[in-house]
């Protein structure tokens, strides 16, 4: 695989200039022993730019593992995060899925980013879009009997939407609105899926987030709680919360990066995955 430029921070170049200044903790994961680069995903006639990560050498079909970024797409941090699961034997693919909207490097703030890329980029079309990319996994390398979802912030709450999909055994969802404005094309939350949830979610929350509440936390759980006797996925779903963390506080490269929870949440992650037979 051969890494293209698509932008200033497509598939992996860079970070986004809204996402704040890169700190010195940002993480690097180097390529030995892996592979990783940008392939184009077929959608229908579309062609889905995304970042793909996996073993140099292996064997056997892989598990899988769909990355979904925050609101300022692939870029370095959401590449690199990619690579890390591929250094642990992971078929790890992160679609483009902002690139018909618009590159979100091109805007200079969170809000602009939000009005002209997130919002016109309807749920129907990421989850077909994540379907897409899970059978183009299942064509590469990859086990679609072992097939997990994982996102930050956007990619968190778009995780809850992804285990209401049959192909997706676990999801880890970290942070991302979890109750919100329905609109045309957002028009449930996860608080709304609660009962159509086919795979496990493991939440993980920050308790010193400005913008997702802890009372939204609870009604979430409450929601869990309600369909539990029916549902086995929402019973088996977990939800955990870092009192003292920031939004973002898995974000290595971001001012808001907190090492202990983040570390706590990878391990967690890993954890969840293998417990649920995406290993």
């Amino acid at each position: 695989m051969k890494t293209s430029v698509m932008g200033a921070t497509a598939m992996g170049i860079g970070f986004v200039a809204a996402s704040e200044p890169v700190i010195a903790a940002a993480i690097e994961t180097d390529f030995k022993g892996i592979q990783a680069g940008e392939v184009m995903i077929p959608v229908g006639s579309f062609q889905l730019p995304a970042y793909v990560s996996r073993p140099e050498k292996a064997k056997g079909s892989l598990p899988v593992i769909i990355v979904v970024s925050e609101i300022f797409g692939v870029h370095e941090y959401i590449a690199d995060v990619t690579r890390r699961f591929a250094k642990l034997g992971y078929l790890a693919i992160a679609p483009e899925f902002f690139v018909r909207a618009g590159d979100p490097n091109t805007y200079g703030t969170v809000a602009d980013i939000l009005t002209n890329v997130v919002a016109k980029t309807p749920d129907a079309q990421v989850m077909n879009d994540l379907q897409a990319a899970i059978a183009w996994a299942g064509k590469n390398g990859g086990d679609l009997k072992r097939v997990g979802v994982t996102g930050f912030c956007w990619g968190g709450r778009i995780t809850w939407l992804s285990a209401t999909l049959p192909q997706v055994k676990a999801g880890v969802a970290w942070y991302g609105h979890l109750i919100d404005e329905k609109t045309e094309g957002n028009p449930r939350h996860p608080v709304d899926i609660a009962a159509d949830l086919k795979a496990p979610v493991l939440g993980l929350y920050d308790g010193a987030d400005a913008g997702i509440s802890l009372e939204s936390v609870d009604q979430m759980r409450a929601a869990l709680a309600k369909v539990a006797p029916i549902n086995p996925a929402a019973k088996a779903s977990l939800i955990e919360v870092y009192p003292d963390a920031p939004h973002a506080f898995h974000a290595d490269y971001r001012a808001t990066y907190r090492e202990g929870p983040a570390k706590d949440g990878w391990e967690k992650c890993l954890a969840w995955f293998k417990k649920n037979g995406v290993v």
